[in-house]
């Protein structure tokens, strides 16, 4: 089967990426073997191609997100998948991908597509859709919330979690750029900061009459979530996706809030089958609230398998609202 590949552990650009012929992979009696038809690019894939992990053996096929055909099932088969049935499932970063043409994956994992959801569609709500999702509905306790801050509200996960947090009738603020204003405020934002010309702080404090925002979703970076945590309104809480804050001097209890961490793809390496389980289960939450219209599709842009390295670098220089897909 055709895939991309990383050949050794020196290859660390987009550009290195190649297109291999390799075997098919083998299952066990708890995996699925999948016919891919769309996969999803995410930031997490061009870090991967500059970073590597200890545990890949090269080459190393990449890609994380994938809908598709099931082809093959193991002799242990608790969801009773069939051949044919349509699927998606979010990979594991320390094996092999899915930019191939068949991926393998744990029958716990697995999702089903409903008639209605494309492939495509399907693809572009798992990594980053799942991330929201798991900040949004696994972590913070919304009761008693009304306003939200969603950073970066343009990307793959500020995408999904603006709609979500509308879903529970929470006001939305998001930090975006000037060109992807009218995206977010499709998604349903109801106020829009350009962080490069706009003081966000002395916005959030006159949309929230100086009392700080009830949530915070920071999936920029560590610096800008030791500002977020003067944004917050007491008992708010501080979800980050990447990094940590520095919590030295910071009065967080005194102040009644919380700072809770989503790290969705280290769930493999937990060895815990409750949370892996739950991969499937937010997998097909997402797919269903899709099919039933309840979320707006993020595509952005659908580009063919052969185009994933250029791809991955309009992703890598921000040149994307939503998510880029590739089909095979």
């Amino acid at each position: 089967m055709k895939a991309f590949t990383i050949q050794n552990a020196d290859k660390r650009a987009v550009s290195d990426l190649e297109i291999n012929n390799i075997p098919l992979p083998i299952i066990n009696e708890n995996e699925v073997l999948i016919k891919v038809k769309a996969v999803g690019l995410n930031p997490i894939d061009y870090k991967l191609v500059k970073s590597h992990n200890s545990k890949w053996i090269y080459p190393h096929v990449l890609g994380l997100d994938a809908a598709g055909e099931v082809v093959e099932i193991g002799e242990n088969n608790p969801n009773n998948f069939q051949k044919g049935e349509r699927v998606l499932f979010h990979s594991d970063l320390t094996k092999d991908g899915v930019f191939a043409e068949y991926a393998k994956a744990g029958n716990n994992v697995i999702g089903r597509i409903p008639d209605n959801v494309s492939y495509e569609d399907a693809a572009s709500v798992l990594c980053n859709g799942m991330t929201a999702y798991q900040a949004i509905e696994r972590k913070m306790n919304l009761n008693g919330k009304n306003i939200i801050l969603i950073h970066a509200g343009a990307g793959g996960v500020g995408s999904i979690a603006i709609q979500l947090a509308k879903l529970h009738g929470l006001t939305v603020i998001t930090t975006v750029s000037e060109h992807k204003k009218q995206w977010v405020k499709n998604l349903g934002a109801d106020y829009i900061i350009n962080y490069k010309s706009e003081n966000v702080d002395m916005r959030i404090n006159e949309i929230t009459h100086g009392n700080g925002v009830d949530v915070i979703i920071d999936s920029v970076s560590s610096s800008e979530e030791n500002k977020d945590l003067h944004r917050l309104a007491y008992n708010g809480g501080l979800i980050t996706i990447v990094g940590q804050p520095n919590l030295d001097n910071y009065d967080l209890g005194g102040k009644g809030q919380s700072v809770l961490s989503v790290n969705l793809g280290g769930v493999h390496q937990s060895g815990y089958s409750n949370q892996q389980n739950d991969l499937a289960v937010m997998a097909n939450e997402l797919v269903n609230l899709l099919g039933a219209g309840k979320l707006t599709t993020i595509v952005d842009k659908i580009i063919p398998f052969e185009n994933i390295p250029d791809g991955l670098s309009d992703l890598q220089e921000g040149h994307v609202e939503g998510k880029i897909i590739a089909t095979l």
